[in-house]
């Protein structure tokens, strides 16, 4: 982790790059860590436990995580082309958030385990196998890379509702902008 870490602007619902599907990564190189990083900084910051390259704005396969708890050493943990090669049958519901989406929790159920196959941040082949937290955690943003929300899981009703609601706010802060 650098000095240079940077911070960046979230992309917040109704922002169509969300539908965005991201592009695999073509080779792991120092911009790739470099994006990582801040990637890490911005999560920490808003605070979060996960963040797809899209969520600010970036269009590339790749993702950060660190689902342990307050007070636990951190254990950042870069994902790079992550795909879900195997879903258990059982199901797991989490209440799960979004910091694209912030402030809106709802119910998702999603298989409980899962295996993902990944690129590290030093460019070589690996495989995790996950459950509980870090299972959600992972389904949610690989989804993001494919241009799914977790509010695509919820009632059509609930997520029209949410939408309303975002875009609404998105119109206010931009007649404030002007």
């Amino acid at each position: 982790m650098g000095i240079d870490m940077t911070i960046k602007p979230l992309i917040i619902l109704p922002d169509p790059v969300l539908r965005q599907v991201s592009t695999p990564v073509e080779t792991v190189d120092a911009d790739i860590r470099r994006l990582a990083d801040d990637m890490l900084e911005t999560m920490y910051d808003a605070p979060g436990i996960g963040l797809a390259a899209i969520q600010i704005g970036v269009p590339k396969r790749l993702l950060v995580l660190d689902v342990t708890k307050e007070g636990e050493e951190k254990q950042p943990l870069v994902f790079i082309n992550p795909k879900v090669v195997r879903s258990s049958e059982e199901r797991s519901v989490y209440e799960e958030g979004c910091l694209s989406i912030p402030d809106y929790y709802a119910e998702v159920e999603r298989p409980a385990a899962i295996t993902v196959e990944y690129v590290d941040r030093e460019g070589k082949e690996q495989a995790v196998e996950a459950d509980g937290l870090l299972a959600t955690c992972l389904q949610h943003e690989i989804d993001h890379l494919n241009g799914v929300l977790f509010i695509d899981y919820i009632s059509k009703l609930k997520r029209d509702m949410v939408i309303r609601k975002f875009t609404k706010a998105a119109k206010t802060r931009g007649a404030k902008a002007i």
